[in-house]
């Protein structure tokens, strides 16, 4: 059985997260968020807290022993671009590109 969370208009470049994604996918829950816990990155704060989202949403399953949760699979798609300028020289603009990203999350037991 899978249990999945989803994290929509995270403001950090999928680029990033997708860096640390395969360091924690295919692993039990825990290992994974000891992982997270000591890795650098802005993204591992997030997906740490994704996954503790999806641990929850197993945990309100009866049917599933949250101990015996895998790292399915962990997507990072592109959201929306939040467009912005910055003021230039001699009254002209550039233009600040804001990626988003939507991040989801899946759980499932493990099978023996």
């Amino acid at each position: 059985m899978e249990v999945k969370a989803v994290a929509k208009y995270v403001r950090i470049s999928p680029q990033k997260v997708r860096k640390l994604v395969d360091a924690i996918k295919g692993k039990p829950v825990e290992t994974g968020l000891n992982i997270l816990k000591f890795m650098p990155l802005k993204a591992a704060r997030i997906v740490e807290k994704i996954v503790r989202s999806a641990v929850a949403n197993a945990d309100q399953n009866p049917d599933i022993d949250i101990d015996t949760l895998i790292i399915r699979n962990i997507i990072a798609d592109q959201g929306p671009t939040f467009k912005r300028y910055r003021a230039r020289a001699r009254g002209r603009g550039s233009r600040i590109l804001k990626p988003t990203s939507h991040i989801t999350v899946i759980l499932a037991e493990e099978t023996i």
